[in-house]
Parts: structure tokens; C-alpha cells; sequence
């Protein structure tokens, strides 16, 4: 394993469990100081107890848990060099039965705290002359499914964000980029499958194999494959890499239709 962030100091929400988590062993892994910012007290603590990085508990709508949480971690680590925003949440809804509740909170997390995460990142990596924002889009953002109005349109928004803050910073030598995943093994794609499943009567194994025959590298993504990726665009290897939105879905987007054998 490569030292890439050796000296690096990175902040991960959703650090707890899935992408977010994955990312966390990666850059670990390679060498950064890495604070863990998540909600879920206990996952976080047996986290940090198994990984060694700072536990960070907070929420994404309570602005002042991530200023603090921010604070904490440039003060422990001497800085900060990447954000990776990480954290979401769904709801399967359509434009005809988007609750209001589910709206607001989709937006909160998924693109206003990914707002406000960076907005308390950038004095500190202005401060240092550099640094990296990875934004967790999805695929969702471009691609028209049932059930997915409230997070897709979160989704599209925070590309639209990370284009915006790559262009604004890109003098302050710090680069901003989106990756858009496909489908990926994580606890809340386990609970959408378990719902596909009921309505379709089969089982969440059966589902995933629907997904993985229609994809063309023919399987669903693990977390560790994405984490790779964010990895590679928070790193120097990327250095000329801003404003970018990298669709990493084994394929889905290729064809028109189903593949067929």
C-alpha cells in the first residue's frame, strides 16, 4: 500500500458505516490523520477504537457539531489537507408523493450539509495553500428511476456545488471534485433491496443479482472500490483534477436497455 497521505490530515462524514467508512480504512491505510465524523455514537466509537482516528460525533443539520467537529480535528492533526463528504440518506418518493419532511431532510444532509462541511473546511485549507474536497454524488443525479425525486435532485445539486467550488478555489490551490457511484454493496442499498424485494415478492439476494446482470462488468461495486476512487481524486496523483464528476458504476450508464445474454 502506497503513503500517499503520509503528513495528510482528512475529514470523512459518514464515517460509521459503508462508503464513508470504506474511505476512512483507505485513508488510513495510506498514511492520514483521519477524523470521523457520524451520528451513530456506537459505530463511531468501535471505529475509532479499531482503526485509530479521531471519533467525531455530530450531525450534518446541527452547523455548529460540524464547526466544532472541524476544529477539533485541525487542532489535534495541525490542519486539515481533505474533506470528503460522504454521508447521505433516501427516501423513495416521486414529485406526486414527496413528503415534506422527507424533502427537507434529504436536502439537509445531502447537499446543505455537504455545504456547510466545506464552507468550515476552506479557511483551514486556505490556510495550508491546498487541499481536496471529494463530494459523494451518485448516479442517481443524472439517471431517471422510480422513486428516487428528493435524492436525486439532492444529488444533482451537489455536483453543481462541487463545479462551483472547484472554480472559486481553484486559485487558492484547492481542488474540488464529485464521484458519482452506481450501485455499491452498503447498508442502505441492503434496505432498498429488502423493499424491491417485498413488493416484488423474490428475496434481496435475487435483486442484487438484477442489478448486477444489467450492469456490464456484471456485478455491484463494494465500498472499497469507491473508496479507492475517492482516494486517487484526494490525492496528489489528481493534482490537475478539478470541477471533475467521475461516474464509477461498472458500466450502468452504457447501454440504452437491459444487456442481454
Amino acid at each position: 500500500m502506497t503513503s500517499r497521505f503520509e503528513g495528510k490530515v482528512a475529514f470523512v462524514t459518514g464515517a460509521a458505516s459503508g462508503i464513508g467508512r470504506a474511505v476512512v480504512e483507505r485513508l488510513k491505510r495510506e498514511g492520514a490523520h483521519v477524523g470521523a465524523f457520524d451520528r451513530d455514537h456506537g459505530r463511531l466509537r468501535a471505529l475509532a477504537l479499531e482503526l485509530g482516528v479521531l471519533a467525531l460525533e455530530g450531525d450534518l443539520t446541527d452547523p455548529p457539531s460540524i464547526n466544532a467537529a472541524i476544529q477539533a480535528l485541525a487542532r489535534d492533526g495541525g490542519g486539515l489537507d481533505v474533506v470528503v463528504n460522504a454521508a447521505g440518506v433516501a427516501f423513495s418518493d416521486n414529485v406526486e408523493t414527496i413528503q415534506d419532511s422527507a424533502w427537507a431532510m434529504t436536502l439537509a444532509v445531502n447537499l446543505t450539509g455537504a455545504m456547510l462541511v466545506c464552507r468550515a473546511a476552506i479557511p483551514y485549507l486556505k490556510a495550508r495553500g491546498s487541499g481536496a474536497i471529494v463530494n459523494v454524488a451518485s448516479v442517481a443525479a443524472f439517471n431517471a428511476s422510480p422513486g428516487n425525486g428528493s435524492y436525486s435532485a439532492s444529488k444533482a445539486g451537489l455536483i453543481a456545488l462541487t463545479r462551483n467550488i472547484a472554480y472559486s478555489l481553484g486559485l487558492d490551490g484547492i481542488r474540488c471534485n464529485a464521484i458519482c457511484p452506481g450501485w455499491v454493496r452498503t447498508a442502505m442499498s441492503e434496505v432498498e433491496m429488502a423493499l424491491i424485494a417485498k413488493q416484488n415478492g423474490t428475496t434481496s439476494e435475487a435483486e442484487f443479482e438484477k442489478l448486477a446482470a444489467g450492469t456490464p462488468l456484471g456485478r455491484v461495486a463494494k465500498p472499497s472500490e469507491l473508496a479507492a476512487c475517492i482516494a486517487f481524486l484526494a490525492s496528489d496523483d489528481a493534482s490537475f483534477v478539478t470541477g471533475a464528476t467521475l461516474v464509477a458504476d461498472g458500466g450502468g450508464r452504457l447501454p440504452a436497455g437491459s444487456r442481454a445474454f
